[in-house]
């Protein structure tokens, strides 16, 4: 077996690659918005998909479940308002009711599809808190395993997800309404 020689790569060592390109797209921001108006929205665009092509998991009468496109974990999905609004303090009471409603809901549905020991479900409230999108309000709810923040994510900077993200939405919006 002779060595393998890539020019321009770098000096040799024994790290392994795992290459993520569809990464990239996250990375450039493609999916991102070009201002924050409500028609350069993504969160007000995918209500208007049909839910296999938004990735809608379920639809509420002022909020909808969405998996997100770019996820921490299978499973991971955000839960937003219809209205296009940045701050969890504009949503009215019945919004904030039905965002409330749709998380527990949320957490139900993937626990008993998965078998999740837990969850991380919170807010980024504008972009200086982290929030990718700081137009539109969105709450995520990501499930979490024993053990499942191996290396890969910690040393090696890469998610590993062992399911497509339309066959995760088929599996939740199917178990929504058992």
């Amino acid at each position: 077996m002779s060595d393998l020689v890539q020019d321009g790569v770098g000096e040799p060592d024994d790290l392994d690659r795992l290459w993520t390109p569809h990464r990239l797209a996250y990375i450039r921001g493609e999916n991102k918005p070009a201002d924050a108006t409500s028609g350069e929205c993504p969160f007000c665009r995918i209500p208007s998909l049909d839910d296999a092509a938004g990735l809608v998991v379920q639809r509420g009468r002022l909020a909808f479940a969405v998996l997100n496109l770019y996820p921490y974990a299978p499973g991971h999905l955000m839960v937003c308002p219809y209205r296009h609004l940045a701050d969890y303090t504009e949503t009215t009471d019945e919004e904030a009711a039905e965002i409330a409603d749709l998380t527990r809901q949320a957490m139900r549905v993937i626990r008993s599809v998965s078998g999740a020991g837990g969850f991380n479900i919170g807010m980024n409230q504008g972009a200086v808190a982290g929030a990718g999108i700081a137009a539109h309000l969105h709450q995520h709810v990501v499930p979490r395993w024993t053990g499942d923040q191996n290396f890969m994510p910690i040393i090696g900077r890469t998610k590993t997800l062992p399911e497509l993200l339309t066959d995760t939405r088929s599996l939740l919006a199917d178990a929504w309404d058992r």
